[in-house]
């Protein structure tokens, strides 16, 4: 479909979209082209099969060069995260519950409201074979989950894309009178500061024996991620509760001092207080 006006000015703005270990250069180009559309311009890939640059990439983005050229690759979802401070991700899956689900209208109301605060955002699009993995979604706030024919319910990449690229697009259209949450007065937690406290909690969980039996580790820390990521953390909140985990880390139940690990930011008193 013609209509591309090159006079006009080119939107840039919004959440980045992160395709996890995409397959086909094909599908990235028809999603390059898909948040063109609708003024989205930061495209992520984590662990792309066929490499990058792709020139069947180029070639179906039909002239979204900009997103092409502008595109990032990572090794691991948790690098190409690690800058945001609020991820959605997209399944059709239960995922027991442990996170809110949301229509793809509710989702771009709510990256609208935080781009409009400042914070960095993302939208997470999964495998084209398999979706996104329990240790994908658990690195997410939210999931957005699309009203579609239960008896035909697969989406390409592509399309789930250009469904939440067009929701994007119209947010900024829309008047957000039901936000339901107000913008925060600390800076907003990174993906990364929320991760080193994952690591942080398992490593002294482990160190204690927690995750028992063994083969069921992996589950266990699918779920401890889902619950600790239910809320949005704020920067000094990560510090408060990596501090209490350095607390207990110094001290055995018989009140024995262990030799402990820094916590990159922390510097907190007795009363939980974190400064710096």
């Amino acid at each position: 479909m013609a209509g591309t006006n090159s006079e006009r000015i080119m939107l840039a703005e919004g959440p980045a979209i992160i395709l996890v270990e995409p397959q086909l250069g094909e599908n990235i180009g028809m999603v390059a082209r898909a948040m063109a559309n609708f003024g989205l311009v930061e495209l992520r890939l984590v662990k792309p099969r066929d490499g990058w640059p792709s020139d069947k990439a180029r070639s179906a983005a039909s002239k979204a060069d900009h997103v092409i050229d502008g595109t990032v690759v990572f090794e691991t979802l948790e690098e190409a995260i690690a800058d945001l401070n609020f991820v959605y991700a997209t399944t059709a899956r239960g995922r027991d519950g442990f996170k809110p689900v949301r229509s793809p209208v509710t989702a771009a109301e709510t990256l609208r409201h935080k781009f409009r605060t400042g914070e960095k955002t993302g939208i997470l699009f999964g495998r084209e074979k398999s979706g996104l993995s329990n240790e994908d979604v658990a690195l997410a706030d939210e999931i957005v989950t699309f009203p579609v024919n239960p008896a035909f319910a697969s989406l390409n990449i592509a399309q789930a894309v250009l469904l939440m690229s067009y929701e994007w697009m119209k947010s900024s259209i829309d008047d957000l009178h039901a936000v339901p949450f107000d913008a925060p007065d600390q800076p907003m937690a990174t993906k990364d500061e929320v991760v080193g406290l994952f690591e942080h909690v398992e490593e002294a969980l482990d160190a204690r024996g927690y995750f028992h039996p063994p083969h069921k580790k992996a589950r266990m820390v699918d779920n401890l991620r889902a619950v600790l990521s239910r809320r949005a953390f704020t920067t000094p909140e990560i510090h408060v509760v990596r501090g209490v985990i350095s607390s207990l880390d110094r001290f055995s139940r018989r009140g024995q001092i262990a030799p402990t690990v820094p916590v990159p930011g922390e510097d907190a008193d007795r009363d939980g207080d974190v400064s710096g």
